[in-house]
């Protein structure tokens, strides 16, 4: 598999990752090692998770096969903070949360540091040079090897990535921005990309399948076994199977 630099950085990762947002909750041990077997032997390395994936189980099943099924040292974990399970504050990027976050993650996880830091959302409520600074903290510290942030629009990343670059002092510079981004969803082509692409800021797509519409299962109404015919998933797909996107997934299918 192709390994690529993650932005203007050192760190390569491979082209394909592997996420884990269902690990410990629609995906048990078992499928997940055998998951992350097959992504390994394609020449995968780029395994992507958050600490609340599964309410922190993913994390803690990643760590429990690292090491007794793939070395530590073939795989870039990459893992995030600040989203939390709280119906009154959805996000807490402040310094204290995050780094409380990183130490359970590297508890969970088995190890003493991770590849690659996100900070899940941007958080209106914590000035932004409070969130950037516990970022700084955590690889100064040795924690954290390279960070970068996820879910932020245009002017957020780009405020941030400049604040990086031009604030006095030892500055990590962000490696990476990570985002929805596929056929059915190009919204960050508007601002976000070309944000990353002035400030070489690599981009982690996620949901590239479209929440697996693109894959054309649901051309032909739901299947029975989807996350779409799931009661509790089904408000996650629905936005994608409109007739516009119908369209989109017949041209692929042509294709």
């Amino acid at each position: 598999m192709e390994q690529r630099h993650l932005g203007r950085t050192g760190l390569r990762v491979s082209r394909i990752g592997l996420g884990t947002l269902t690990w410990g909750r629609d995906t048990d041990e078992h499928d997940a090692a055998d998951q992350l077997k097959a992504f390994w032997d394609a020449g995968g390395t780029l395994v992507d998770t958050a600490d609340v994936y599964g309410g922190g189980e993913a994390e803690y099943l990643l760590g429990r096969l690292v090491g007794s099924l793939i070395p530590r040292e073939d795989l870039v974990i990459a893992t995030k903070a600040g989203n939390v399970p709280d119906p009154y504050r959805r996000v807490n990027a402040s310094r204290g949360h995050l780094l409380a976050a990183l130490d359970a993650s590297l508890e969970r996880l088995g190890t003493d540091y991770v590849d690659l830091w996100q900070v899940h959302a941007f958080d209106p409520e914590t000035p932004l040079e409070e969130t950037l600074q516990a970022v700084d903290l955590a690889v100064s510290s040795g924690r954290v090897r390279y960070a970068g942030v996820s879910n932020f629009c245009g002017w957020q990343l780009a405020k941030a990535a400049t604040w990086q670059l031009a604030a006095p002092g030892v500055r990590t510079r962000l490696a990476s921005t990570q985002m929805e981004y596929s056929l059915l969803q190009r919204g960050i082509e508007r601002e976000v990309l070309p944000a990353a692409l002035d400030l070489g800021i690599g981009l982690l797509p996620s949901s590239p399948l479209g929440r697996g519409v693109l894959t054309g299962k649901y051309r032909q109404g739901t299947p029975s076994d989807s996350r779409g015919a799931s009661e509790r998933l089904a408000p996650f797909v629905e936005p994608y199977l409109d007739d516009a996107a119908a369209r989109v997934v017949d041209a692929v299918a042509t294709a």
